[in-house]
């Protein structure tokens, strides 16, 4: 992969707005009916966007967590069509405006060295999508969402928003059920194994922009994928909203690895939901780091619905000037000898809040059910604050549960020691995160690694200097 300079204006200086389409601000039916005539969409599409719709006036907002109160959703335009070809299959089909944003961004470099396919989301639309042809002879789908429901109607009917993720899980899958767009479908038939990961980037542009793409997993039995999203936005001064969706359906001796870079804008909330459902002898893995946005309230959670599923999450949140970052782990252990292994970091500094908020659930008749939680967080300086809020919640007598918790500021003796060796203030302090964070770094292919400690490094620049 080429060597690419990361500065904060790669992510924040927008594009020109030119599209084809851009809704009124605002929630109305009248909008999700055009959606779906836009899109062609069979009935049974339609009325489970009706239902989000009907369900999210309905529904209450959270009542934990940050303030939310500020996000103004009649102010938000909920469907933006760009001034491109849909699902381009040759990167030289996107229009050069649009190529350019992303090529600054590494991403089809990145297909070329690391990846088996990708697919880059431009507003409400996928306007760049490729799978290897090795793979789609082996039977792997990779596609489009949108198109996905034109072409396995019976599977995308099987598996979206009925057992994982709900409509009426809450407020906020009700909003997406009504207004989602774009995402990644993905199914690996049995006992086939994706060696390289496949990769999807989402850029929101528009001022007062929504976001609402869908990601449907299916590993079938035996199967094996490494799946990326990364995610931007420019810097706007008015509010705008991703509320994006991720379910994943792990059979049978399959296993998932679904890592994840957030680096949303300042103005952006993102209230995004993610869950998988993990099945006999299967494995969830969850790699997770967030940074930008104004609020995240994001819990990836498993389902271990069957005997000896396993699930891992290892996550970081960084919490900056202005920020609120809520996110943590839910694990929902239904079935005997299950596993969970979760570690949270989190990185306040410049008055950031950085939270954890977690969930295991050991339901009864798990038994020989095994837990571990360790939740760290890290505080930079004085005016910032780390939070630790795990429910361990247990009906079963004979299962293994522990937890554990460190939350302190950065170490004066650190400092001194390293600043002793010849380091400058900030760069000791850098050395400090980049050893907190590195369990997480170390999971990730080596350019979303770089790409990650550089962009919590720019932060750090713009916190203390």
């Amino acid at each position: 992969m080429k060597q690419i300079e990361i500065t904060k204006e790669l992510y924040n200086l927008p594009n020109k707005e030119n599209l084809k389409f851009k809704s009124k601000k605002g929630i109305s039916e009248a909008l999700v009916r055009q959606i779906s005539k836009d899109k062609k969409e069979p009935d049974w599409i339609l009325e489970k966007r009706l239902q989000g719709l009907k369900l999210f006036k309905k529904l209450p907002s959270p009542n934990f967590g940050p303030d939310i109160s500020d996000l103004n959703f009649e102010e938000i335009s909920y469907y933006i069509k760009p001034d491109a070809k849909k699902n381009a299959n040759n990167w030289k089909d996107v229009p050069e405006e649009i190529r350019d944003t992303f090529d600054k961004l590494g991403i089809p470099e990145a297909e070329k060295k690391a990846l088996a396919g990708a697919g880059a989301q431009y507003e409400s639309e996928i306007i760049y999508h490729h799978l290897k042809k090795k793979l789609t002879e082996k039977g792997v789908i990779f596609l489009d969402f949108d198109e996905a429901i034109i072409q396995h109607p019976e599977l995308v009917k099987k598996y979206f928003m009925t057992t994982c993720v709900p409509v009426n899980l809450h407020k906020f899958t009700a909003l997406h059920a009504a207004f989602f767009s774009g995402g990644s479908f993905i199914y690996v038939p049995k006992n086939v194994k994706v060696e390289l990961p496949l990769q999807a980037y989402f850029r929101m542009n528009a001022k007062n922009g929504g976001q609402f793409e869908h990601t449907l997993i299916i590993a079938d039995e035996g199967s094996e994928i490494h799946y990326i999203e990364g995610c931007s936005a420019p810097l706007y001064s008015k509010n705008s909203l991703h509320a994006g969706c991720v379910e994943i359906h792990v059979l049978k001796n399959a296993k998932v690895k679904y890592s994840s870079i957030e680096n949303w804008s300042k103005n952006v909330y993102n209230l995004n939901t993610k869950r998988a459902i993990v099945h006999e002898n299967a494995t969830m893995d969850w790699v997770n780091g967030n940074l930008g946005s104004k609020i995240t309230m994001l819990y990836p959670s498993s389902i271990l619905s069957g005997e000896n599923a396993k699930t891992n999450y290892l996550g970081i949140a960084y919490a900056g000037k202005g920020q609120y970052q809520d996110s943590g782990c839910k694990v929902y252990h239904l079935a005997k000898n299950t596993s969970s292994h979760i570690i949270s970091k989190g990185i306040s500094v410049g008055g950031g809040i950085s939270s954890y908020r977690g969930l295991v659930d050991i339901k009864k008749g798990a038994i020989d059910s095994k837990s571990s939680v360790r939740c760290d967080g890290l505080i930079l300086d004085n005016k910032s604050q780390a939070n630790t809020l795990p429910e361990m919640n247990v009906k079963e007598n004979n299962v293994t549960v522990s937890h554990e918790a460190v939350v302190g500021k950065i170490g004066e003796e650190q400092l001194f020691y390293l600043m002793s060796r010849g380091l400058s203030e900030e760069e000791a302090i850098k050395l400090i995160v980049a050893g907190f964070i590195e369990p997480l770094v170390k999971k990730l292919p080596i350019e979303y690694a770089v790409e990650l400690n550089r962009l919590i490094d720019l932060e750090i620049d713009r916190s203390i200097c």
